[in-house]
């Protein structure tokens, strides 16, 4: 950089940016290793898998609890960003609708260990669940509405119904081996499919 440029204020929108996406990884590698080891999994392991030490780990999430927190804010986000772009990019609205389903099951199944820790606080709780709702509720309805209006699938189910019955096929997924949401998820999809 040329003196001329430092104090300028040039460089801080490149570090915010960098710092971001630091954080953004970080929040990945934790979502991978909760997925993989559960919410107690040492922090020592998702500072591995995202190549940073501890230290970075604290600096940005100063107990469990915060980190926790955010990375089911950082998941919801994400789910309800991929709603739009499925839309422009997938063959058609159903195909579109299929995608998200999984992702929002790749989501609950990482969510359910999360909740669980953090049903002790059960106002921040209640925070984060009308966080869930306020978000993917939209993205789902409008994901729903585009596979209808294009005729693909039928058009008397909600969001919410869809969303709930999802959830509750996804509970106890990532406990048992033996039962697979997934397979089941996507029977319920196939359902929603218009047959005339």
């Amino acid at each position: 950089m040329k003196d001329s440029e430092e104090g300028t204020g040039r460089a801080a929108p490149s570090r915010r940016k960098d710092a971001q996406r630091n954080k953004e990884a970080l929040l990945d590698a934790a979502a991978a290793v909760f997925v993989a080891s559960g919410v107690e999994a040492p922090v020592r392991d998702i500072a591995a898998r995202a190549g940073v030490g501890l230290g970075t780990i604290y600096r940005h999430f100063p107990t469990r609890a915060d980190l926790i927190i955010a990375v089911y804010r950082h998941q919801v986000d994400a789910c309800a960003e991929a709603g739009p772009a499925l839309l422009e990019t997938s063959a058609s609205p159903c195909a579109a609708l299929g995608e998200w389903i999984n992702r929002f099951v790749d989501f609950l199944v990482t969510k359910h260990g999360l909740a669980a820790v953090l049903q002790s606080d059960n106002a921040g709780f209640e925070t984060l669940h009308a966080y869930f709702l306020d978000r993917l509720v939209p993205v789902c309805t409008d994901l729903l509405d585009a596979a209808a209006a294009a005729g693909e699938i039928r058009s008397d189910l909600t969001a919410y119904e869809l969303m709930r019955g999802v959830g509750n096929l996804c509970v106890g997924a990532e406990s048992d081996p033996r039962y697979d949401a997934r397979r089941l998820v996507e029977l319920l999809v196939a359902g929603l499919r218009r047959l005339d």
